[in-house]
């Protein structure tokens, strides 16, 4: 039987797709598969998918035309080409409507949902409507997602649940060395990781930070992440004098993590949060917002709160730091759920499964 062959597309890369692009190339490559990953040129300086086995092709993140040519020529030949995310799965859709000939099957991923609003939020639901009806196949990663494709025309959605590698790295629970580093050492440390932009709730993360104010010792809050909203987040933390840091972007986020005695996360809507699966990996209490794929990833081993809710979450907070057997009856939760999320081995043999199907193998 002749070698597998297929084709990876990235358009903008948020951290979950790269990743599990990255865990996805490694696995088929590991089963004999031919993997061309198109992505952003500093992906593969972050993910390092030529290390994965597959071969790298540099697309713009924001492609024209010649991107579009780009992967029509790079799809010459291959078996299935699988997008991840909406632009990346309009490109592709784009790529493998023209040129003739035998077209290879398109595969999507939706690993999020669009954030627009106004006239932007229609135009990305017509984008959506176009790239899944192009699609042989569209995976979902939350059941939300699933619905939201088969409501836009999918003609065959599935769910699959996608397991990001835990970090290689090792950690050490409430690490000293970490908590010195980012001046919680006699304080309790709260830790929030992602992109500071619209929609990641650190605006009302900062109201409730200012409602634990009062607290003896004053929690540290700690937010790894880099973004547009910066500014603004930090004007306000210095103008009303909260206990929160903003480190930026990190390398070392499980170990930062690891140290920290709650984690939280306050976003509008996530399906599988990077964050959140961390968390529950390294038995650190989680307070999230009860959005999207969240409650279907951390079950009953997570504190949820509505959206926007930022009384509710900095009660919770505060009595999770005042209950060391809480916190504990958590981590232990948070680990057992973490066990019944498919391992990676299983998410790239899923993958592979429909790869199999749509071409016959």
């Amino acid at each position: 039987m002749t070698q597998l062959r297929t084709v990876q597309v990235l358009g903008g890369g948020g951290a979950g797709s790269s990743a599990h692009v990255r865990s996805l190339a490694s696995g088929l490559v590991a089963r004999g598969v031919r993997v061309t990953v198109c992505a952003p040129p500093e992906l593969d300086h972050s993910y390092d998918f030529v290390g994965a086995g597959a071969h790298f092709v540099p697309t713009p993140r924001h492609g024209g035309p010649t991107t579009v040519a780009a992967l029509r020529n790079l799809s010459i030949g291959a078996d299935v080409v699988h997008a991840h995310g909406l632009d990346a799965s309009v490109r592709a859709a784009l790529a493998l409507s023209g040129g003739g000939g035998t077209r290879a099957p398109l595969v999507t991923t939706w690993h999020t949902r669009g954030r627009a609003a106004g006239a932007r939020a229609g135009l990305v639901r017509l984008l959506e409507r176009r790239t899944v009806r192009a699609a042989a196949v569209v995976l979902g990663t939350s059941s939300e997602l699933v619905d939201r494709a088969r409501r836009s025309g999918a003609r065959d959605a599935r769910l699959a649940p996608v397991t990001v590698p835990a970090s290689r790295a090792p950690v050490c629970l409430h690490d000293g060395k970490a908590r010195a580093e980012l001046g919680a050492v006699d304080r309790p440390l709260l830790m929030a990781v992602g992109a500071l932009r619209p929609g990641r709730g650190y605006g009302m993360l900062l109201d409730a930070a200012r409602a634990w104010r009062d607290l003896d010792p004053q929690p540290l809050l700690v937010i790894a992440g880099e973004g547009p909203e910066r500014p603004a987040l930090q004007r306000r933390i210095e103008s009303e004098r909260l206990g929160v840091r903003l480190i930026g972007r990190r390398e070392d986020v499980a170990e930062l993590l690891a140290a920290a005695d709650v984690a939280v996360l306050p976003s509008r809507w996530e399906a599988r949060s990077l964050l959140a699966q961390e968390a529950l990996r390294l038995g650190v209490p989680l307070v999230a917002t009860a959005v999207g794929g969240v409650p279907e990833l951390v079950g009953n081993a997570a504190e949820l709160v509505p959206y926007g809710d930022a009384e509710g979450m900095a009660a919770v907070v505060r009595e999770l730091l005042d209950d060391a057997d809480r916190r504990l009856d958590l981590a232990a939760a948070g680990r057992v759920q973490a066990r019944t999320w498919p391992t990676e081995d299983e998410t790239v043999a899923h993958v592979l499964s429909v790869y199999d199907e749509l071409t016959g193998r």
